[in-house]
């Protein structure tokens, strides 16, 4: 397997663990605030390493660090990501996956076979708004269905917002509540511009419009946050 970056520490990715991150390329979704523009084409993304070589980087930091998150890009989408996962927990690491939550079947497989340990899924924006914000046509069924298996799936999980002024609205924040009722876990993310976004001259919310939308939330999900503030 191809990977196309790796961040060989954070201590922010991987709640309460030590980690690094690694970037595979391809997505299905153009979501104008996306970071990772150069990862969204696999064919065309430039490439860091093959497999063997991450692993043989893993291996030298066994005991150094407790987990290793795969993201993207969208990972489900990468047909060995299984066979990456595997190799990854032989070394003894944790595994965190982040996801937009369009492959349900991938997601469900992984946990099944104990791949994952933790996941962290992208919830865009309210259901309704979906195809306004990917820039596709989507499956919100297929969407709807990696939600409830990750809520009742017996291993950590958190869903996240990245929150950009002018694409969410209070709204919004009220259809994800009822929609997420009772999660374990969901996380505002205040946006935060950088040179890669797809879409330029977008902003974060002010602190008054974040808070508003937690209030909203928080009805739904007591336990919300905002994240990076």
């Amino acid at each position: 397997m191809i990977i196309h970056g790796l961040q060989k520490l954070t201590l922010l990715d991987f709640p309460e663990h030590t980690a690094c991150t690694v970037f595979l390329a391809g997505c299905n979704f153009r979501c104008p605030f996306c970071h990772n523009s150069e990862l969204l084409n696999a064919a065309t993304a430039d490439p860091l390493m093959d497999d063997v070589e991450l692993l043989g980087f893993l291996s030298k930091r066994q005991g150094l660090l407790d987990g290793v998150c795969i993201t993207g890009g969208e990972p489900t989408l990468r047909p060995d990501l299984d066979k990456l996962l595997k190799e990854i927990k032989k070394l003894g690491f944790k595994t965190k996956l982040d996801t937009n939550g369009t492959m349900p079947e991938v997601i469900k497989k992984l946990v099944d076979n104990n791949l994952v340990d933790y996941i962290a899924m992208d919830i865009k924006t309210a259901p309704e708004h979906y195809e306004l914000l990917t820039g596709v046509t989507g499956d919100m069924d297929a969407i709807r269905k990696s939600v409830d298996f990750i809520k009742f799936c017996g291993i950590e999980y958190e869903f996240r917002t990245t929150v950009v002024k002018g694409l969410h609205q209070l709204a919004d924040f009220t259809a994800i509540g009822k929609w997420l009722k009772d999660a374990r876990a969901y996380y505002l993310q205040p946006f935060v511009d950088r040179d890669s976004v797809l879409q330029k001259n977008l902003t974060a919310p002010t602190d008054e419009e974040l808070n508003a939308y937690l209030n909203e939330v928080k009805k739904y999900i007591p336990n919300s946050y905002i994240r990076g503030k």
